[in-house]
């Protein structure tokens, strides 16, 4: 039977989200959106525009066509206004731009809408404010979570592999200002909804998550069926 479940994921940034929530998404037959793409995109046109002011932002916010795309090896890619800007849009700079951006009130409401349709029929989406705004009724909540040292060792090999050099302090430094960024700002910061469950990956491997990750979605499917349909669930 399918019955479209809506997964929330937050967390603190390198903690693996979209890793997670991608897996998760083939394991349940969904759709996965990576909602920090989307400010990423945004980021990233404003950068090319050399647009700095926030009221400049929010004027040419019409102008910002986001999509995703699916390629032949089943790797989701960003679509910013006709071009596929995937890797243009993971570099630390549109990373921080995309931090500071997001705190714009108008921005995430022009976002925000995006998702919610989106969500519409069941999906695994993962952010910093999924299940405290976009959805605060998802069927799961999950805020995942690691040291800000595993997170920035993470961060460099990541970069490391991508043909970069960075130094790992700078990228240690950049993940603990991220996070002050992300949990202080005035418009949706990210916090741990009340009804999330927490995952600490700090000691796990990516395996184990997964499977942590997947036998919290059975569960929650499970006792969704079971609440709809009136009788037991049989695998």
């Amino acid at each position: 039977m399918m019955l479209p479940l809506t997964v929330a994921i937050d967390g603190y940034s390198s903690c693996g989200k979209s890793t997670i929530a991608k897996a998760l998404a083939k394991h349940a037959c969904s759709t996965y959106v990576d909602t920090g793409a989307m400010y990423r995109a945004i980021a990233l046109f404003m950068m090319r525009q050399n647009i700095t002011q926030p009221e400049s932002i929010i004027q040419m916010l019409a102008q910002v066509h986001i999509d995703f795309t699916t390629t032949a090896d089943g790797a989701q890619h960003v679509i910013l206004n006709g071009e596929d800007v995937e890797s243009s849009i993971r570099t630390l700079e549109v990373g921080n731009r995309a931090s500071e951006i997001s705190q714009i009130k108008e921005v995430r409401a022009f976002l925000v809408a995006q998702q919610q349709q989106m969500g519409e029929r069941g999906v695994v989406m993962d952010g910093r404010d999924i299940g405290t705004v976009v959805f605060p009724d998802a069927d799961l909540k999950l805020f995942l979570t690691a040291r800000p040292e595993v997170r920035a060792q993470r961060r460099f090999d990541e970069l490391v592999s991508k043909g970069a050099h960075p130094d790992y302090e700078e990228v240690l430094a950049d993940v603990n200002d991220r996070d002050y960024r992300d949990t202080h700002r005035t418009e949706s910061p990210l916090r741990q909804a009340q009804d999330a469950i927490v995952v600490d990956n700090s000691d796990m491997t990516p395996e184990e998550q997964l499977q942590v990750v997947c036998d919290l979605y059975d569960k929650a499917f499970k006792n969704k069926y079971e609440h709809i349909m009136g009788r037991p669930y049989e695998d």
